[in-house]
This record gives structure tokens, sequence and C-alpha cells, in this order.
């Protein structure tokens, strides 16, 4: 059974996600919008890989006898800017669930060994989270207002394949 804190600490990582997955959802539509479509479908499924890891996270708050709260997520903005401006944002987002899980982890370790290791698993796939959203906007910043660097790297994006769920 999960104490309340650590039941209210995970049920913050599924908002999280769950959010996460809304906002990468509309950054693709935007981006499908201005004819990105490798980019858009890059953040599709950085938006079903977010999904993936909230319903994880019910799982295993549920196999715990834990209950689950799931709250409306926000509004989006419907205008990103341009594809760097766009990343950039990803980049930023990453960062923040970043520091979310290492937060949560901490708190985890003092008071809750199981969920710690589960935890973990998320920190771990973080740091590859991160590393491919800078090498994007490394990638846009190097092309800057060049089309057809940018066209490239939208056709690079695009044959993203989607990747297995963290821990599992």
């Amino acid at each position: 059974m999960l104490n309340e804190q650590v039941e209210n600490l995970l049920n913050d990582l599924i908002q999280i996600e769950n959010n996460s997955s809304t906002l990468y959802l509309a950054m693709s539509a935007y981006l499908a919008n201005l004819n990105y479509t490798g980019m858009a479908s890059w953040l599709r499924a950085q938006s079903e890989e977010e999904r993936t890891h909230m319903l994880k996270l019910i799982d295993y708050v549920t196999d715990r006898g834990g209950r689950v709260t799931i709250k409306s997520t926000p509004d989006q903005l419907i205008d990103f800017g341009n594809p760097l401006e766009t990343f950039e944002k990803v980049l930023e987002h990453e960062r923040f669930v970043t520091n979310s899980y290492r937060q949560a982890h901490s708190f985890a370790a003092q008071n809750d060994p199981q969920t710690a290791v589960i935890l973990q698993d998320f920190l771990r796939e973080q740091v590859d989270e991160e590393a491919q959203a800078q090498t994007i906007v490394d990638r846009l910043s190097i092309a800057g207002s060049n089309a057809a660097a940018i066209l490239t790297i939208d056709q690079e994006l695009g044959q993203r394949q989607a990747a297995a769920p963290a821990g599992g």
C-alpha cells in the first residue's frame, strides 16, 4: 500500500505526463499546419510516448493499492513559433520533467524504495529525452533560416520509430 505522500507524488507525475502528452500533440498539430510533417510526426510519437509513461505510472499506483487522480489538462497554445522555437519549448519542458522526476525520486528514496526503483527507470529515460531535444535544437540552430536544411531535418525527424516504454 502506498502512503499518502507517495501516492500524491505519483499522481503529480501522472498529471505531468498527461500534460506532456497533450502539449506535444498540440505542437504536432501546429507544425503539421505549417507542413513540417516530419516534425509533426516526431512530436506525435513523443505524445504517445508520454501517454505510455502516464499509463505505466497509473498501473504502478493501482498495483500498489493506491488511488489515481487524473485532472484536466491546461489549455494549450495554438502557436509555438518557428520549428526552432517549438523545439526549444520541447527542451525546456523535458528539463522540467527531469527535475520533477529528480525531486520525486529523492523523496521516494527516503520513504518508499520500491517507488524509487520505478522512478529511477524514468530518470534514465529522461537523459535520452533531453539529449534528443537538445540535438534537434542544435541542428535547427545550425540550419538557421536555410529552408533546405530545415526541410532535411524535418524529413529525418519523420523517420522516428516508436520507442519502448520506460522500464519495460
